[in-house]
């Protein structure tokens, strides 16, 4: 019976009914295996109404001297009207509410102190995050422990050393390990851990960013390693990864295995599969990632291996809105030795993230999905040579393990296109052979992914 890992976002525990749903799950799960649960800072089905969101409003209105304390008063509500609902005992109750106040009370000093000095440094916005994932995992432990099922509030707030001013491999390696030993279970009880693991160089939200969470129960899961660890679950609002968004392709299926490579891929081109350290971390230790429904629990869900190989020709198609492509042209290209590594340098000392990039004999064209590095990009380019700026496209990429193996796959896609009027501006394979991306207006995407999936992935 080996330990499973449960990771909770915030919406699975957004409300005193949810929690008790989600515990309901955690109690069942325990019957068989041991777990580890792992939550997220309390979210509603409106995300500007988080309490993660409502957190970053509060500091923002400490920091222009504004007034905050409403924003805080809405949190603790928010909370209590939760507890009230998913804990019955008085007992339990009393003390959970009290705990909520404290650290609101707490964090509400916090913010006096910004207000007055009129800064929020990155250590100082993990202090701030830090309250929401304290609340909601101890509201789940109180919710466990008044359904019968024996839990302990684990705070992995103070775990890394204040004098830690470098972060690297090593040191995750050396971080999974220590928060493995923190969060193992002990006789039948069921640890609930804050997604919160403490104030890293460079603050967490910037290092990682929201998705930390899922970041914090890899690194419990590869700690514990695949000997003690039976899989790591990251439990969401859907059935699983879809071979298409369900909401712009009607025929959307689950996938019931996945490649952790091609959900890689997948993530990085517009699928919210998972943060990519998130299954770097767990792949690399060899342990199983399911996503599973909170709001189904029966259905199986999607499996992610490491060792997972597909053979159908194409897994999924997915597509990256918001996309910008900027194409230089010069002369001076021709036969110019080091005018490429001249361009990408100038981009990345700008600190302008590149997705696919092609190029000629005398242009190239890059695709960027940030607004604000549009003009960054300009100033580095400008001097160049000529410059061109199309906004408003968004990339389709199609991905799957045995597209290495079979022949025309990019052909057929580009055919498909082609037959509904999408016109591809720029096209990239990558080196690993399971993706095949290409630029299109953003307005002919649905028509796009509805395509190319009816093409591939809903053949008789």
């Amino acid at each position: 019976m080996g330990i499973i890992v449960q990771k909770f976002g915030g919406t699975s525990v957004g409300t005193g009914e949810r929690l008790r749903a989600v515990a309901e799950i955690i109690s069942e799960t325990r019957r068989n295996n041991p777990v580890i649960a792992v939550v997220s800072a309390m979210s509603g089905t409106v995300k500007a109404e988080g309490t993660t969101s409502l957190l970053l409003k509060a500091s923002e209105l400490a920091l222009s001297g504004q007034e905050f304390a409403s924003t805080l008063e809405s949190i603790e509500n928010n909370h209590l009207q939760a507890l009230n609902v998913a804990v019955s005992n008085p007992d339990i109750q009393r003390d959970v509410g009290q705990f909520l106040k404290n650290e609101l009370t707490q964090l509400g000093r916090f913010l006096e102190a910004v207000a007055v000095i009129r800064e929020l440094s990155s250590r100082s916005q993990d202090i701030l995050m830090a309250t929401g994932e304290k609340l909601s995992a101890r509201l789940l432990a109180a919710t466990l422990e008044d359904m019968g099922t024996t839990s302990r509030f684990v705070d992995l707030g103070g775990v890394v050393p204040e004098q830690k001013h470098e972060v690297d491999p090593s040191f995750f390696y050396r971080l999974q390990g220590h928060l493995a030993k923190m969060c193992h279970p002990e006789g039948s009880e069921v640890p609930v851990v804050t997604g919160f693991f403490g104030m890293v160089p460079g603050g967490l939200l910037r290092t990682v960013g929201r998705g930390y969470t899922d970041f914090t129960a890899s690194l419990i899961s590869a700690g514990l390693g695949h000997n003690v660890a039976e899989e790591m679950q990251v439990w969401k609002e859907v059935d699983g990864i879809f071979t298409a968004d369900p909401r712009r392709v009607p025929n959307a299926r689950v996938l019931r295995q996945i490649s952790s490579t091609e959900a890689s891929e997948l993530t990085y081109f517009g699928s919210e599969v998972l943060h990519p350290f998130t299954m770097e971390r767990v792949v690399a230790a060899n342990i199983p990632i399911r996503i599973k429904n909170t709001f189904n629990p029966e259905s199986p869900g999607t499996v992610i291996r490491n060792d997972e190989k597909q053979q159908k020709r194409v897994t999924a198609v997915t597509a990256k809105r918001g996309i910008t492509v900027i194409s230089l042209s010069s002369n001076r290209m021709y036969n110019a030795y080091g005018f490429l590594a001249r361009v990408f340098q100038g981009l990345a000392d700008a600190g302008v993230v590149v997705d696919l990039v092609s190029t000629s004999e005398v242009s190239i064209s890059f695709t960027i999905d940030r607004e604000e590095d549009v003009e960054k990009a300009l100033k580095v380019l400008e001097p160049l040579g000529t410059v061109s700026v199309n906004s408003g496209r968004a990339i389709l990429a199609m991905v799957g393990e045995g597209m290495a193996y079979s022949v025309g796959t990019a052909g057929r896609m580009f055919s498909a296109l082609a037959s509904c009027g999408v016109n591809i501006e720029m096209i990239s394979q990558g080196a690993s052979e399971i993706n095949i991306s290409c630029v299109i207006k953003e307005t002919d995407t649905e028509t796009g992914l509805q395509v190319v999936h009816r093409d591939f992935m809903e053949e008789a």
